[in-house]
């Protein structure tokens, strides 16, 4: 019986690589001697470009970069051949944000210059395609410091340059000159679906995750909504309710406007990495993530794995550090079984020890799903 492990990162506290070798360490401790495959997988979020590099090699290039909350931060972008792969989380992660930090104020301010200083870097590198992985943000701003960063700054009525964050865009007059994309095509390749507003856009959803109280998700939506007039200006059409607009903080309708692409980062990545001819090859395919929520039913990763096995008639189980998805939602998505490390071992347990937990949770479950 050949199984196929293919998790994301799980949130801060393991890489997708991590949680493969943990997951396939464990199987093989409830059923030794299995055939175990690890195929670490990313869904636009954090760990996109380290996936990708895994698979298809290239050259990584590093850059001190302005993170969210405005100082310097280390990012990078992966080269292969003429097409760069930017992950926005390097430059405006989440986890450039210590969580006592993650407040009303800073969710108001966080900005995405970085992401789009990284952008400049790709094309003055000569690159024809970019490709943004969209995920983990720490930003709530509709992409308006990537559009600064590459020559279009957002002024307000006077012609004055607001300030950083999503708050200021309640100001927003128009843009000051034109984005540089020096010829690229642009990919927005995203972890979801949102719209950019509304109950299920970029504030509401996310907002909270980043800082973000009622007041402030309420602020930022109604600054958002400004914006989105603004962007309809630069793309010349709406983008406001288009897939993935809401995508890290809105960073996806600021690339719509420039013209990109949207794909499933999860579906791009399924691609790039080979999975379908693992999963042509599998008895079982085991995926997972750090929180298996409603939100991973959005697009992200674990639908791609299971919908590939899907197609394939071939079960799916995860392994997630917490489950909050119902066994109809799950089965509905081609999930046939979900277990949550805190659930089995408690959170505290998972947090203190998340690679050995993990491991721990996929020796049970291994013999159950090895016949």
């Amino acid at each position: 019986m050949r199984i196929v492990v293919a998790p994301d990162s799980f949130g801060g506290t393991l890489s997708a690589r991590e949680a493969a070798e943990a997951i396939a360490a464990g199987w093989r401790r409830g059923v030794p001697g299995a055939d175990v495959a690890i195929v670490p997988l990313a869904d636009g979020g954090t760990g996109f470009a380290e996936v990708l590099h895994t698979a298809l090699g290239g050259t990584v290039h590093e850059l001190e970069v302005t993170g969210p909350l405005g100082d310097p931060v280390t990012g990078s972008w992966l080269r292969v051949g003429d097409t760069a792969y930017l992950e926005c989380a390097s430059a405006c992660g989440l986890h450039h944000v210590p969580r006592e930090d993650r407040v009303p104020g800073v969710a108001r301010t966080a900005t995405t210059s970085g992401v789009g200083e990284l952008l400049a870097a790709a094309r003055d590198a000569g690159v024809t395609t970019a490709v943004v992985g969209l995920g983990g943000s720490a930003t709530t701003d509709g992409g308006a410091g990537l559009l600064a960063a590459l020559g279009a700054v957002p002024v307000d009525d006077d012609g004055l340059p607001l300030p950083p964050g999503g708050a200021a865009l309640d100001c927003c007059a128009r843009l000051d000159g034109a984005p540089d994309l020096g010829g690229m095509t642009l990919v927005a390749a995203s972890d979801v679906d949102n719209p950019l507003l509304g109950p299920h856009g970029a504030a509401a959803v996310f907002g909270p995750q980043k800082g973000a109280d009622d007041a402030a998700v309420a602020e930022l939506d109604g600054a958002l909504t400004v914006f989105a007039g603004v962007l309809a200006d630069l793309a010349g059409r709406e983008v406001r309710d288009r897939p993935a607009a809401g995508a890290a903080g809105g960073l996806g309708a600021a690339l719509l406007a420039l013209g990109a692409r949207v794909e499933s980062g999860a579906g791009l990545v399924r691609d790039l990495v080979g999975l379908d001819a693992e999963l042509d090859a599998a008895d079982l395919a085991v995926t997972g993530e750090g929180s298996f929520d409603w939100q991973s039913l959005r697009g992200k990763l674990i639908t791609a794995v299971a919908r590939g096995a899907a197609d394939r008639g071939t079960p799916c189980v995860v392994l997630a550090g917490q489950v909050s998805v119902g066994r109809r939602e799950a089965a509905a998505a081609g999930v046939d079984a979900a277990f949550g490390v805190a659930e089995e071992f408690g959170l505290e347990a998972s947090m203190a020890d998340p690679a050995g937990t993990l491991a721990d949770l996929a020796e049970r479950v291994a013999p159950r799903w090895s016949r």
